[in-house]
């Protein structure tokens, strides 16, 4: 029998009633791995304070883990539409397991928080690229007949926001008010993390195509990574999802501790579980503002991101901690607007092998944006640091001019008037 009590793991793929839907097993894998992957958010400046690691330093820490990341998102997709969904997904929370362990030995010295990152990387590159496509194809068919076409797309991106909000959540609070701030909030993850190997192992396989024939590294390649549509509507929104969730929750508190004062940890939580908490709230709603003949979705949420980071420079002028958590609402709102709505384009344009594949491109293209700090604290040694801001605003202007150009352009056949 399966985690769910009732669906078996061999054989036929036919699946009995079941009082637990299969997706529930793989959502809470995914959301396990966000947890883990976001937990070291709030914690910055913890690590500046105590530990008197440099901005640059503790935001070159918030960004290493990119490079566990991007490598993870593009090979794993790939590697899961060949070999099945269950191998990479059992292999994530291994990973999730070893960068909490890792990062839970971080005042050893900053090699291990450098490791811990890079693992925890590994894990949410693994997770959001196999773990969305298992849900969204347990979210349809024999599994979930009831589900509607958005659905896994909307229960994938519930799971990485509720998982990273509710990792931020526990770090913060531990790091605020529990004992030993820089070991027990990683070991309560992986308390956490550890039972979902078992219910990863017990979930049914939905992939079992084997891929493209020949030499593995072919799978790698991606059909549809060059479709105009994913390169001139997707891309182009994909860096700012997650760079303006960096600056809002990453780099917002860490230029505030004037007015945050003791309760610097505090209001990073806080903005950390402001932003991801409003976005998990839209999404819901996303699908009425998402639109199968234009890019309203994507156009709405740039602004919104934009917008947010414009506000975000206010809050670091007036040093305004109510100013700074209206910049995460406005952010959150474009980060589950967006979410919901590329999650949705990329699964029309992908094609029936490279699902996994192609969701890999776009999160390692968004995830490119959690280097929006430690580039910020670089360049900001150099060049006053409102001009760099406002810069960023500009660019969050062009990308939306960009993509509501091409808005109505470049649709799939089946999405053309």
């Amino acid at each position: 029998m399966s985690a769910t009590g009732s669906i078996p793991t061999t054989g036929s793929l036919s699946v009995p009633s079941a009082r637990v839907m299969p997706w529930v097993a793989v959502w809470g894998a995914v959301f396990v791995c966000s947890w883990g992957g976001n937990q070291f958010s709030p914690l910055l400046l913890m690590y500046e304070g105590r530990e008197h690691y440099s901005s640059v330093v503790v935001n070159v820490f918030l960004g290493v883990y990119v490079l566990g990341l991007a490598p993870a998102l593009l090979v794993a997709g790939s590697l899961s539409d060949r070999h099945g969904r269950k191998p990479l997904m059992l292999a994530a929370i291994v990973s999730a397991v070893v960068g909490s362990g890792l990062l839970a030995l971080g005042p050893l010295g900053p090699g291990f928080l450098a490791a811990g990152r890079l693992f925890s990387g590994i894990t949410v590159g693994i997770a959001m690229a196999v773990g969305n496509s298992w849900v969204k194809e347990l979210s349809q068919g024999r599994f979930d007949p009831s589900a509607d076409a958005g659905s896994g797309a909307r229960r994938a991106s519930l799971a990485f926001t509720l998982g990273s909000a509710s990792g931020a959540l526990v770090a913060g609070l531990i790091a605020q008010w529990g004992p030993i701030p820089e070991v027990l909030p990683f070991l309560v993850h992986i308390v956490v993390a550890l039972p979902f190997a078992v219910v990863v192992w017990r979930t049914p396989e939905t992939n079992r195509s084997g891929g493209v024939p020949g030499p593995w590294w072919r799978q790698l390649r991606v059909p549809s990574a060059g479709h105009r549509r994913f390169t001139r509507v997707v891309l182009v929104t994909a860096p700012w999802i997650f760079g303006s969730a960096a600056i809002g929750y990453g780099y917002l508190p860490t230029r505030l501790t004037g007015a945050t004062g003791a309760w610097g940890l505090l209001f990073a939580t806080a903005a950390t579980v402001v932003a991801l908490g409003v976005s998990s709230a839209v999404q819901p709603l996303a699908r009425r503002v998402h639109s199968l003949t234009s890019a309203r979705g994507l156009t709405t949420a740039l602004a919104c991101m934009t917008a947010g980071i414009a506000v975000v420079v206010v809050a670091i002028e007036l040093q305004s901690v109510v100013v700074g958590l209206v910049a995460n609402v406005v952010i959150g709102v474009g980060i589950g607007l967006a979410l919901v709505s590329s999650l949705l384009e990329v699964q029309r344009i992908a094609g029936s092998r490279d699902l996994a594949g192609l969701t890999g491109v776009f999160y390692a293209a968004a995830y490119a944006g959690f280097l929006a700090p430690a580039v910020i604290a670089a360049i900001a040694n150099v060049v006053a640091l409102p001009v760099v801001l406002w810069v960023i605003v500009g660019l969050g202007v062009v990308s939306w001019c960009a993509v509501l150009v091409s808005s109505r352009r470049y649709l799939p056949t089946a999405y053309r008037r």
